[in-house]
């Protein structure tokens, strides 16, 4: 059975001459057996018909935003949800610059901004264009955001000059998608465990010693997994976010019962460690509330060091360990020292001095130390949490590959 079968595409047209190919895309997918709905910009149904789109496709188009008919049925919401990927084809500079801006002016780009699924831009346009230098500044930034981009190709255009702005033709643009689907179900043979939120180490029954973490970066992390098609469990220490259904979330409060979860949710192809678990516990537990004094001397023990323990023993160790360093100075000494002694394959290093990047930011910007020196380490510059998940994991495909 073909990587496309029964795979849902929402395709997304533009305005352009290089809208006519949209047709024969919309033929060669459904030949491999998808489900295809579509949504036409109001420039796009001057170069193609909703009623041609929709005799191919089978189903109905969609163009109105504000359409009563259309949101009683399927808001805009739940057309971004329904896809299992979002093709945009031809994407016009039009379409690029207002991705690129965030603006969300009609059904097309509110429905990509949206999306909580991968999208692919396919660009077509005159050659002065797309080698204009807003273009290649939008482009890159939505490469940055994790657009994924199909051409354009070189040749003769509509406009009759010659160069690079021609859409890809259909058959490559299929090509394209069949690897895609081929790489995600390579991935749902992998299984992921991702540690994430701080631990509470109790005193007594009011008080407990914790590390501050808002657990986002975990969860993203676990998001992008389960995005690219791992079998993914969440451990998470107390936190208040939300995560996907598809997701195996275990709740957890203390490093007791992370270490516990973990050991039972092991082997799998990759952990990531991003849970800052306190380092210790009380020794003596008090089973009544300690009353206020003056003073009160607390003796310590030291918890188990998860990532340390799961690196070393090699009956569980996964084939990929990473583990991540929260560091307020001397960051790449520190993550290096790190990487060196709790043996796992990569340190994923920030600093939570940085206010714009710490705990409770929707921001981060990292740096990967890699164990194999014959990979360079890296540094993932500052954006959304979700953005930088999305980067690592397609690092941690490309070396499970």
């Amino acid at each position: 059975m073909n990587s496309l079968f029964k795979k849902k595409i929402l395709l997304i047209i533009c305005g352009g001459i290089s809208a006519y190919k949209s047709l024969e895309l919309i033929r060669l997918l459904k030949k491999q057996g998808t489900e295809i709905k579509t949504i036409l910009t109001n420039s796009a149904k001057e170069f193609v018909t909703p009623l041609s789109v929709a005799c191919l496709s089978q189903e109905k188009v969609y163009y109105d935003l504000f359409n009563v008919e259309n949101e009683a049925e399927m808001d805009h919401i739940s057309l971004s949800r329904w896809a299992d990927v979002v093709l945009v084809a031809p994407a016009t500079a039009n379409t690029i610059s207002k991705l690129s801006a965030g603006s969300a002016d009609d059904l097309a780009s509110t429905v990509i901004i949206a999306s909580n699924k991968d999208i692919f831009l396919t660009p077509a346009m005159n050659i002065r264009m797309w080698e204009h230098s807003s273009t290649k500044e939008n482009l890159s930034k939505l490469k940055s955001y994790g657009y994924k981009i199909i051409g354009p190709e070189i040749g003769d255009m509509a406009c009759g000059e010659f160069g690079e702005g021609k859409m890809t033709e259909p058959k490559d643009i299929l090509q394209e998608i069949e690897i895609y689907f081929n790489e995600l179900n390579k991935n749902k043979k992998l299984k992921a465990l991702v540690t994430a939120g701080p631990t509470n180490e109790y005193i007594d029954p009011v008080r407990f010693i914790t590390n501050k973490s808002s657990g986002k970066q975990g969860y993203a992390l676990a998001k992008s997994l389960a995005k690219k098609g791992f079998e993914t469990t969440l451990i998470s220490g107390p936190v208040n976010l939300e995560i996907n259904n598809n997701i195996n979330l275990i709740r957890v409060e203390t490093a007791d019962e992370m270490f516990k979860a973990t050991q039972d949710n092991l082997p799998t192809d990759v952990a990531i460690f991003s849970a800052a678990v306190a380092d210790f516990k009380a020794k003596e537990r008090k089973n009544v509330k300690i009353k206020s004094q003056e003073y009160m001397n607390l003796e310590l023990k030291k918890n188990v060091n998860i990532l340390d323990y799961v690196s070393k023993h090699n009956s569980l160790r996964p084939k990929l360990v990473i583990g991540f360093a929260a560091e307020t100075n001397n960051v790449h000494e520190n993550a290096k020292k790190k990487l060196k002694e709790k043996n796992c394959d990569w340190i994923i290093a920030n600093d939570v001095s940085n206010k714009s990047i710490g705990f409770d930011s929707d921001f981060n910007e990292v740096s990967i130390f890699y164990k194999n020196e014959k990979i360079k380490d890296e540094k993932l510059i500052f954006k959304k949490k979700s953005e930088i998940s999305d980067e690592i994991i397609d690092r941690v495909i490309k070396q499970l590959n």
